[in-house]
């Protein structure tokens, strides 16, 4: 990765800016698209034609380029606010001009990398807006040697994965699950995967990074300071400008690890295991990872037919079986997992095992942003909507029961709770090392999970409305002042900012904000508002639920 050119920035900053003041002087009646477009043609490098990264309506392309990451069906309606302009640049200098276009002409910018945002916030907004897509910065550049690798903001975890998988058996990366999610918006949120226990968030392991921020700088580790470099690890990094690159120290893992997935129905004693699994899964050794999956089945021997609830219990050991099946019958012996239930796989093989895929695909599958072969993830097939919590004392069988006759009103697989266990690394990194605060005192957290298959706004009302009752019953058994929640799996439910809409406000007070970012942030909110304030005051970069400024009043003269 290039190292910043700060005297060529500068000089193009001052270009446009100049050039710009004279474009509002000649049209300043025309809508801020157009002066944005007329902006963009005059500034972008003369090898790159406008009509290579720039799309509107009018393009032909324009629909398939916004829907290409739009991972959410939620939001792929004709109903959803869709972009003025999509910008898909290939080099840094365009995202410079980017931003400082539509500074200058009052467009808001939505950044995607991979386009799983949980809300749509990466691609929608109610005010007139444009989409920077960074899928062109997907670039893996590994050293095997000193066990690092700058990638791309604009891949997904999928190309990260396979890349690492064919330069080294041993070497890896504690990411995400899903294998099409981008790597931008993941690591800026934390990055939580099968191997947190062992070495953490991906956050954690992030060593460098570059970001190009409001005032078009193109800045690193170094030159940003340690404040921006810890917010945007953590913290959400379209909150303080645009992350084209991050730099990880790899991880070293055994050739061989272990895999296994044992269901349990109700009628196989499910409630007893979990309410077990609470006092063993977050005290195991840090190697092995014993999450649960559970939700509604068909099922005819269920009592009176019909559906039950099975918990299935899906493991990946950082070893051989030989050494996991007597840790696990020495901690776990209910359970009763068998040779035969378990696995040995590459890392690879085992990142295919939890991104939905057969461990015979060839793994080279994940490196496609759209792949031909689909992965069984309920996530990336249906609509949904997605709430989370943190469980600080184990929950008695009772309120489990409850849990599952919330469930039971769902159709079968329609309704899901994803519980991962925490302690190992998670428990030794202090909560305020990075924005992300949720580490020692948490046993477990758990996703709740609607989904539903049938579009319009009947069907989706109904599963969102039934999210929002599990929820409010899930009240007494999770965290409190506050109650927690992670900011990747975004939930605008619990409150959102002001935004240059109908009321005109743009900005939002640090009290309307502490609504939803204590929450996600817990005491480390304060600090984040402190650096956004430094670093972006007049708050360009915003959305929903962005870091607010305490000073800001308006983006640009025409917010």
């Amino acid at each position: 990765m290039k190292t910043p050119n700060y005297f060529l920035s500068i000089l193009v900053i001052v270009s446009i800016i100049l050039s710009c003041n004279s474009c509002h002087a000649q049209s300043s009646h025309s809508p801020p698209q157009n002066d944005f477009l007329q902006c963009l043609s005059l500034h972008l490098p003369n090898n790159t034609g406008i009509s290579s990264v720039v799309y509107t309506p009018n393009d032909a392309s324009y629909l398939s380029i916004l829907l290409s990451s739009v991972r959410s069906l939620r939001f792929r309606s004709a109903s959803t606010p869709r972009p003025q302009v999509i910008v898909t640049p290939f080099e840094e200098s365009q995202i410079q001009t980017t931003i400082l276009c539509a500074r200058e002409n009052g467009m808001q910018i939505r950044i995607r990398s991979g386009g799983h945002d949980y809300e749509g916030l990466s691609y929608t907004s109610q005010v007139p807006f444009v989409v920077l897509d960074l899928f062109n910065f997907s670039e893996v550049a590994i050293d095997v040697d000193q066990k690092t690798a700058w990638v791309g903001a604009g891949a997904i975890i999928g190309q990260l994965y396979y890349r690492i998988s064919q330069t080294s058996k041993t070497l890896a990366f504690p990411a995400g699950a899903c294998p099409t999610v981008g790597v931008g918006g993941l690591f800026s949120g934390g990055g939580y995967g099968p191997m947190l226990r062992k070495f953490g968030l991906a956050a954690d392991n992030i060593i460098d990074a570059r970001i190009i921020d409001v005032n078009g700088r193109i800045l690193d580790r170094k030159s940003m300071g340690e404040d921006l470099f810890w917010a945007i690890r953590g913290g959400g990094g379209s909150s303080f400008g645009v992350i084209t690159a991050w730099k990880l120290k790899l991880v070293t893992v055994p050739e061989t690890l272990t895999i296994f997935s044992v269901g349990r129905t109700l009628e196989q004693n499910a409630t007893q295991l979990v309410h077990k699994w609470q006092y063993i899964a977050p005290n195991l050794d840090e190697d092995i990872l014993l999450s649960i999956s559970i939700g509604p089945v068909n099922s005819s021997g269920a009592a009176g037919g019909g559906k039950t609830i099975q918990a299935n219990f899906n493991s990946v050991y950082l070893g051989g079986v030989d050494k996991l099946l007597p840790l696990l019958e020495q901690s776990f012996p209910e359970l009763g997992v068998r040779r035969e239930d378990c696995t040995e796989v590459s890392w690879m093989q085992s990142a295919l095992f939890f991104g939905g895929y057969s461990i015979q695909v060839s793994p080279e599958v994940v490196t496609s942003r759209n792949p031909e072969i689909r992965s069984t993830l309920p996530i990336t097939r249906y609509y949904f909507k997605a709430k989370l919590d943190y469980v600080q004392e184990p929950i008695s069988i009772k309120g489990f029961e409850g849990m599952w006759k919330l469930l039971l009103e769902r159709e079968a697989n329609m309704g899901e709770l994803l519980v991962v266990p925490y302690g190992g690394k998670m428990k030794e990194i202090s909560e305020t090392a990075l924005p992300f605060p949720h580490r020692a005192g948490n046993l477990y957290k758990i996703q709740q999970l609607a989904y539903w298959e049938e579009s319009g706004a009947v069907a989706s009302e109904r599963s969102i409305s039934w999210s929002r009752k599990l929820h409010d019953y899930m009240t007494p058994y999770v965290s409190k002042s506050p109650r927690a929640s992670y900011m990747n799996y975004r939930d605008l439910d619990l409150g959102v900012n002001n935004y240059n809409g109908g009321d005109g406000k743009t900005s939002t007070s640090y009290a309307q904000a502490s609504v939803w970012g204590l929450k996600y942030f817990k005491n480390n909110f304060k600090r984040l508002v402190q650096i956004k304030t430094k670093v972006d005051p007049t708050n360009f970069f915003r959305n929903e639920q962005s870091i607010p400024s305490l000073y800001s009043k308006s983006s640009s003269k025409n917010n």
